[in-house]
């Protein structure tokens, strides 16, 4: 027997013992899973049957007593189902966190106190009761109704039976069947050869059964993985994310992360060339002027004069290269008075006359108000360059959680993205924030921009305000 030989050999026993063992694992998870799921449906049943025939049996010669029997049963099952709920959901939670490590936190609303009014009357939060008692159960039921963890609790108290008795009913079925199967067989007499066909019987039961006992000691790991996932969805409604969005999700986050990250290239590449060719070439020029003039200042002080002119001049503008350059870093108006006040600057500026709406209840985070300043900056560029248009409205809303930036201009219309790189570089920038971009523009024109990003806020004070420019 060769090494590649043995190893293989000792491969192969391997993964067969592990999936024993993970199926004895199985099975006693799924033992476990039964006997949590049992209290939650033997013990209302039970109690609605008993109050139910109780009440049949004290009422048998009363008309109505199949009515009033129904309906004891109903309560007395809600009520045991009621006490029944949080413990079922708690268990289940235990299982997913002990099992595969999910944990499943249950956030419910406060229970308002009872309060007494004047009149001697219990105030739930949601009416008036004049018992105490009455008031209690009152508010008891209808914050469970209201509650979301306890509706999804409700929930899962009525599938979790259905779930386990179709997943461990398989599994248990094959189980069962192949017992059978192995033990069903006839006993050994006379006339039982080698090749008899009561031999033949016997073999063949022995081998389906086992097959079928295999069968269910391999599948019940996968019927408690199944439970598990049910149960996720279930008593995690806020969370449902399949593994499809999870994974589209991961590859947008990583496209607007090598956008981000691209265009932070592109900007600091931009900012280095406009140091190197406009302030940076300035102020060597007037070190150079500066040096001439030092030889001059004993020679030809009218030539000196002249060269600290030029300094002056060549100092002043790149003094204003250097500002222009930090205005397109980030605006010292965005900084200081916020995006609304920086956008009615940009409008001045325009090119077209422009109307600002903003309404703000309070200063955005500042990523958020440079991507919007600078998207809005290249829209009203676009609307000077191309639109053809006499006039452009800009309105700055921030509605439940979202910043929302309309731009309107009456031109030719026609935005398209695939015709250059603004809208799309808007797109992107858009897109690391979750932004997004909706175009509406049709031959001849208007055309309405959109922009939507969202965002909190730092306070709930309001200011509205409208400008011309």
């Amino acid at each position: 027997m060769t090494t590649e030989t043995r190893t293989s050999g000792t491969s192969v026993r391997a993964q067969t013992q592990a999936a024993f063992q993970a199926g004895g694992q199985g099975l006693a998870r799924l033992a476990q899973v039964v006997l949590a799921a049992v209290p939650g449906f033997v013990l209302p049943v039970g109690a609605a049957i008993f109050a139910g025939v109780v009440t049949a049996q004290f009422l048998q010669f009363y008309y109505p007593a199949s009515l009033v029997a129904l309906v004891a049963a109903a309560v007395a099952g809600s009520a045991v189902a009621a006490a029944c709920v949080r413990r079922t959901a708690d268990r289940t939670r235990l299982f997913l966190q002990r099992w595969y490590g999910v944990r499943l936190p249950a956030v419910y609303k406060p229970l308002p106190e009872l309060e007494l009014d004047a009149r001697g009357h219990w105030w739930t939060g949601y009416s008036y009761h004049r018992s105490q008692t009455v008031a209690k159960y009152a508010q008891l039921v209808h914050w469970g109704l209201r509650d979301r963890t306890t509706r999804v609790e409700i929930l899962w108290l009525l599938v979790n039976p259905f779930l386990v008795a179709a997943l461990a009913g398989a599994v248990g079925l094959l189980l069962v069947l192949g017992t059978v199967f192995v033990l069903s067989g006839p006993v050994l007499g006379d006339g039982f050869g080698p090749m008899s066909p009561r031999m033949m019987s016997i073999a063949l039961r022995l081998v389906f059964g086992t097959g079928m006992v295999l069968a269910g000691i391999l599948l019940a790991p996968y019927a408690v993985r199944g439970y598990a996932e049910v149960a996720r969805r279930v008593l995690d409604q806020d969370g449902r994310a399949t593994h499809a969005q999870l994974t589209k999700r991961v590859a947008q986050l990583t496209e607007t992360r090598a956008d981000a990250v691209g265009s932070q290239a592109a900007e600091l590449r931009r900012i280095e060339r406009d140091l190197h060719d406009g302030a940076q070439a300035r102020l060597v020029a007037i070190g150079m002027t500066l040096g001439t003039i030092e030889h001059l200042m004993e020679t030809d002080q009218a030539a000196a004069r002249e060269l600290l002119s030029e300094a002056r001049q060549s100092s002043a503008r790149a003094l204003q290269e250097l500002r222009d350059l930090v205005r397109g870093i980030h605006p010292p108006v965005l900084a200081e008075r916020g995006l609304g006040d920086a956008v009615r600057l940009l409008a001045l500026d325009s090119a077209l006359p422009t109307e600002v709406f903003v309404s703000l209840p309070d200063r955005l985070p500042a990523p958020v108000e440079a991507a919007a300043y600078f998207s809005i900056s290249e829209l009203l560029a676009n609307a000077a360059k191309h639109s053809e248009a006499d006039q452009v409205w800009v309105d700055i809303l921030y509605r439940a959680g979202f910043l929302r930036v309309t731009v309107t201009d009456d031109g030719v219309g026609v935005a398209d993205p695939s015709r250059g790189t603004g809208l799309r570089g808007i797109e992107r920038r858009l897109g690391t924030f979750d932004g997004v971009l909706a175009i509406d523009s049709t031959s001849g024109g208007p055309t309405t921009i959109t922009l939507e990003l969202p965002c909190e806020l730092s306070s709930p004070r309001t200011s509205t305000s409208f400008a011309k420019a």
